[in-house]
């Protein structure tokens, strides 16, 4: 029998590229569809959903030792707009941005490749196999794009606090990294950057995958209404938030302005648990906790929905 296995010969089954499947078995995306359709979700929900990623990324870095900058969201949002306009919100928009639509296809591109090949015969995925795609997708996702695009964003963040910000633009920041710290300066955090992202898409492509097969039942075809997808994602979201928040303020401290004070992730977790206790390993839950159930709500239905019209209009079979 064929090994429909994790890791088979992905050039042994041409069938699993296809776009439609034969009655009674599940569809199965082209992985190339999955590149698209994710760049295009992840452009969109990026630009609605960025204020809240600014005001989560200062709340981390608003140590307890300095005293703390701001009292709480509202606050920082106060502040911001006073000081910075309300485009202070958006500031460090533009390397997310840049950062965003590759991150979303690599992704979707390497999720539904690897779930391609973990499928059972009649080609639904169990929610195990959904784990480890996910967290495949993470890690990958996190080597490739996020940690390079997440250490700019920080940096440009943190640099918004300084009196004199040595920043003035997306590519004078990265020109001026990259010349002050070479290649490795936009690669600070990269331990915690895949343990945060290869965490976050394992629960989240777990949740998901759960969902969807409960939903579905024994129809594997079964359409799915866009606000149920929604709110499928949603719920994934908000798992990811409460299960790897700690990563995340780890990931932060490690690329901000100051991360110099830290040997490495270890070292980092050690003197935040020591010096500000373990409640600042939830620093930014609540701000983040919003921006993740919107963010991963509007990127499955954006992208299940672009992938229907890419099915219509680009044929695989």
């Amino acid at each position: 029998m064929q090994d429909k296995g994790l890791f088979s010969n992905p050039f042994s089954r041409p069938e699993c590229l296809a776009a439609a499947a034969p009655a009674g078995k599940a569809k199965l995306t082209h992985p190339g569809k999955a590149i698209l359709a994710g760049g295009i979700a992840g452009g969109i929900e990026i630009c609605i959903t960025f204020p809240t990623e600014y005001v989560k990324t200062q709340l981390q870095l608003d140590e307890r030792a300095n005293p703390p900058k701001y009292r709480g969201i509202g606050d920082c949002v106060n502040q911001t707009i006073k000081s910075h306009g309300i485009q202070g919100l958006y500031r460090g928009l533009s390397s997310l941005l840049y950062g965003s639509i590759p991150k979303s296809a690599v992704r979707f591109g390497v999720f539904e490749f690897l779930s391609n090949h973990a499928k059972d015969e009649s080609g639904r995925l169990d929610s195990t196999r959904g784990l480890l795609c996910g967290l495949g997708a993470g890690v990958m996702e996190a080597v490739i794009i996020v940690c390079p695009m997440e250490t700019i964003k920080v940096k440009f963040i943190h640099d918004q606090n300084l009196a004199n910000p040595k920043y003035k633009g997306f590519f004078h920041g990265v020109r001026e990294i990259v010349r002050s710290q070479g290649l490795r300066g936009t690669y600070q955090g990269i331990t915690a950057t895949v343990l945060k992202q290869g965490s976050n898409q394992a629960i989240r492509f777990f949740v998901m995958t759960s969902l969807k097969n409960w939903y579905k039942g024994d129809n594997p075809n079964k359409t799915i209404n866009p606000l149920v997808t929604g709110l499928f994602g949603a719920i994934a979201g908000a798992a990811s938030v409460f299960g790897n928040t700690p990563l995340d303020v780890i990931k932060t401290r490690m690329q901000g302005l100051e991360a110099h004070k830290y040997r490495n992730t270890l070292d980092c977790a050690v003197k935040i648990l020591r010096y500000e206790g373990l409640t600042a390993f939830y620093k930014g839950t609540v701000p983040r906790l919003g921006r993740v159930c919107l963010d991963v709500a509007i990127v499955f239905i954006i992208y299940e929905e672009v992938v229907k019209f890419l099915n219509i209009v680009w044929q695989t079979d």
